[in-house]
């Protein structure tokens, strides 16, 4: 702890300790293979595997969103649309959903037996990823076209809107206007084929360790591309736009393409998690898709830190195993005893978020592990008279 002299008062200071690139590294690779042998430690299919699995793939879902919000500083209450798209991309192209196709014996791609003898289309899972790579960023860009001159609130109503429409579609998809099926409805695509990667037996349900390993290895892609993207050209110039659009647009930043590359580049990962997600589960059900999702998502940034990728990594952790684990395990049982309630908790799961994200923004609204800048400017008063002083001073 530090303490800065200032007229009339003293005040202390809380920072993180700063680490070179060499220990950020060091840092990075521990805890990368760490996470590689933790499931050597945990039943192969036990229910804290299943948590794993949904929390790396959470955890890609978040790292696109911050792109989003935490970087570029746009609000995107409609997120779950790029879930929803990636999902049906799976759906579509890993399934028996389109059964009439090849002439009722299926088209297959670069996948084995069964799934090249079964009707529909059954691609490889890299391929499909791909796809769903390509269908999310180019909604992302068609979702950022009517923000492009809107702030505030009007962007938080298109986005909202957005997600809704994408919503209603997969509920009513099933018998649409002129485009007749597009989706299964509330009924779902199931059964959803398992990934089957080349050189490898085909991912099964009752042995998790390949679905955990494969989301890892997404989780470390998505952290590589974050961090260069951060430290990039394009990065720069998104936290331009998140500080001061009219200063960055005065300075050369061409605020049409950063906002859209922005807008796709998070709903790629959006779309790539949504595919595994659907593989994982076996069904793509339009009940998945509720703006509620997109909420949640969002929480696991506010969490742990707007812009900070260690911090939305923490926060998507923590929101994924109170979820996942503490709700439905421990609070679901021992209040039931205590207290005689006739309803269980899990119910309530949202307002048990509301409740953590109001302690953190009275707490630490910078999150678990801020980004620096931000912490400067929630801890430090910046642009306030007393930081001119500090500055002065140093």
């Amino acid at each position: 702890m530090s303490t800065v002299a200032v007229p009339g008062k003293q005040r202390a200071r809380f920072r993180m300790p700063e680490l070179s690139p060499r220990q950020n590294l060091a840092l990075t690779v521990a805890f990368i293979v760490a996470a590689a042998l933790l499931p050597f430690l945990l039943d192969e299919g036990g229910r804290i595997m299943d948590n794993l699995v949904l929390g790396a793939a959470y955890v890609v879902m978040a790292l696109g969103l911050n792109i989003i919000v935490g970087f570029a500083g746009l609000l995107d209450l409609g997120y779950v649309a790029f879930f929803a798209i990636g999902a049906y991309m799976m759906g579509y192209f890993g399934s028996g959903f389109w059964a009439d196709a090849g002439n009722g014996e299926g088209v297959s791609l670069l996948v084995g037996e069964p799934a090249a003898s079964l009707p529909g289309f059954h691609f490889n899972f890299l391929v499909i990823i791909v796809i769903a790579v390509i269908a999310t960023t180019i909604a992302g860009m068609i979702i950022g076209l009517p923000t492009l001159r809107l702030r505030g609130d009007y962007i938080a109503i298109v986005t909202l809107a957005f997600g809704e429409i994408i919503g209603r579609i997969a509920i009513n998809g099933d018998d649409l206007p002129v485009l007749g099926k597009v989706t299964a409805g509330r009924q779902g695509i199931t059964p959803v084929d398992k990934i089957d990667l080349p050189f490898t037996d085909r991912f099964q349900s009752l042995n998790l360790r390949p679905w955990y390993w494969f989301a890892l290895a997404m989780v470390v892609l998505v952290l590589f591309v974050n961090f260069r993207l951060r430290d990039s050209r394009l990065g720069r110039a998104w936290i331009a736009l998140r500080e001061d659009e009219v200063a960055a647009s005065s300075m050369g930043v061409p605020l049409v393409r950063t906002k859209l590359l922005a807008y796709g580049t998070g709903a790629a990962f959006g779309g790539m998690s949504g595919a595994f997600l659907a593989s994982y589960l076996n069904t793509v059900n339009a009940d998945q898709f509720q703006f509620s999702f997109s909420i949640f998502i969002l929480a696991m940034i506010i969490l742990g830190g707007l812009g900070s990728i260690w911090g939305v990594v923490l926060g998507a952790i923590v929101l994924s195993a109170i979820n996942n684990y503490v709700i439905p395990e421990v609070l679901n049982q021992k209040p039931k005893e205590w207290f005689n309630l006739d309803f269980e908790l899990s119910q309530l799961s949202f307002g048990i978020f509301g409740f953590l994200l109001v302690i953190m923004m009275v707490l630490r609204p910078e999150g678990l592990l801020p980004e620096r800048r931000r912490q400067m400017e929630l801890e430090e008063g910046i642009g306030s008279d007393e930081a001119v002083y500090e500055s002065r001073m140093s």
